[in-house]
């Protein structure tokens, strides 16, 4: 279950998605197979393999993309999440969710 973006935000990052760019999209979440995450960051595009590529700078894996809809996108959880940002310069948008400034693990 998502939760904590904006209606506008989710509308951004699924038109970003399907032009083909390279979108971010970080949000509260809620999963119990994963009970220390309490964030995910959706990167999405509907170019399957310029996503691939892009994945693949930070080793993630072609087969972990979520296809089954019309936004491919790979989910980042925990320290994979907050190496990534870090990397993309995104950091901020994961640290509106945390308390504190405490990071995800």
């Amino acid at each position: 279950m998502a939760f904590g973006i904006r209606r506008h935000e989710l509308a951004a990052w699924k038109e970003k998605v399907k032009r083909g760019e390279i979108a971010f999209l970080t949000h509260y979440w809620h999963d119990e197979r994963f009970p220390h995450c309490t964030t995910v960051t959706k990167v999405g595009c509907a170019d399957v393999e310029k996503l691939a590529a892009w994945g693949r700078q930070y080793g993630l894996k072609e087969e972990w993309i979520d296809r089954r809809n019309e936004f491919p996108h790979f989910d980042l959880l925990g320290e994979t999440q907050v190496r990534i940002l870090r990397q993309e310069g995104r950091l901020h948008e994961l640290e509106r969710f945390t308390k504190r400034g405490k990071k995800e693990s």
